[in-house]
């Protein structure tokens, strides 16, 4: 798509650290869990060579964090006039535009662990479940605003349908 059919990139929004931070978070986690467990059975099953195989979730985790944290910094968002962008994606990249007018449901969903983090995830829903998009990761403000504005935007172009 050509740039200038694109917002200014002042007009895009990127995630706060928030969605990075509790991903990395459960990856720390399951990676302790994983090594622990590698490193119990390579003792009970043959000793010290076996030990080299606890290097595989390790090696495994720090490409999981790199990948986080390049997933994380493609995410971004913006609202125009007559729609949302939504844009995504490292080795393919993934323009998401859905208009207002079509725009059924907009929902605001934080689990447990989202909640403690602060974040929460903005998904719409529209006649074509293919043009169905999603936010991570926003603050919990933020989602509610855009929640909002996109239902107040939404309900203004079908009733002018």
């Amino acid at each position: 798509m050509p740039d200038a059919l694109l917002p200014d990139p002042e007009q895009w929004r990127v995630l706060p650290p928030g969605l990075r931070r509790l991903r990395r978070t459960l990856l720390v986690l399951g990676t302790i869990l994983a090594v622990a467990l590698t490193l119990l059975i390579s003792l009970s099953v043959g000793g010290w060579p076996w030990v080299l195989l606890t290097a595989a979730p390790l090696l495994a985790a720090i490409w999981a964090w790199w990948s986080i944290g390049a997933g994380w910094r493609t995410w971004r968002y913006a609202e125009r006039e007559d729609d949302l962008l939504i844009s995504r994606g490292v080795l393919v990249r993934r323009l998401v535009v859905v208009p207002y007018g079509r725009m059924q449901l907009v929902d605001v969903t934080a689990g447990p662990l989202a909640r403690r983090f602060g974040i929460a995830k903005v998904q719409l829903h529209t006649a074509a479940a293919a043009s169905d998009a999603v936010i991570p990761g926003l603050p919990q403000r933020e989602a509610a605003r855009l929640r909002d504005a996109l239902t107040e935007r939404g309900e203004a172009r079908s009733a002018s349908l």
